[in-house]
């Protein structure tokens, strides 16, 4: 929950930004994104330490990787839903039409103009629908913390010796 809480507060810090929909805006929510999910590492320790006496095989570290990113993610959604349905319910429409004009001042042909203009009027379509939204916005952050999940696994896996000694992995 605090990763998503961490998510969450980035996405709401940016939302006086949104409008040109550029690259900058895309590295500050991948950052946030990456904020957000360092904290899959620690939960994963931390249930590794407290919960399960200091081992933990690498599925189980990826499957509580897992959740982590999956409830985060899920955070992400909810505040994104509430922010497009209450307070921006154009952002696709004016997204669309800064894409296409992008296109034409980048000197595409009326021909490469009109298949972008096509991509953004059926994407307008497709927002139409809510689990669509949901749906794609999952699919934003999750992908980002897979990788993070996967990382932390490999790194926090431990054995337990014949002894009854921690063994590290690595």
């Amino acid at each position: 929950m605090i990763s998503g809480a961490v998510m969450a507060a980035f996405m709401i810090a940016t939302v006086p930004f949104v409008g040109n929909h550029g690259v900058a805006d895309m590295i500050v929510g991948y950052a946030g994104m990456v904020a957000a999910f360092l904290l899959v590492y620690f939960g994963v320790r931390t249930y590794r330490d407290t919960v399960l006496g200091g081992t933990i095989n690498f599925w189980r570290a990826f499957s509580a990787g897992i959740l982590i990113a999956a409830i985060s993610s899920l955070c992400y959604v909810a505040t994104w839903e509430v922010i497009y349905y209450k307070f921006m319910p154009d952002f696709y429409t004016k997204y669309g039409q800064s894409v296409v004009e992008r296109a034409r001042k980048s000197g595409k042909s009326e021909a490469e103009v009109a298949k972008v203009q096509a991509d953004m009027d059926t994407m307008a379509k497709r927002v139409e629908n809510p689990l669509f939204v949901t749906v794609a916005t999952f699919g934003e952050p999750f992908p980002v913390g897979l990788i993070f999940a996967f990382v932390s696994a490999g790194l926090l896996r431990r054995k337990r010796a014949e002894g009854g000694a921690v063994l590290a992995t690595a």
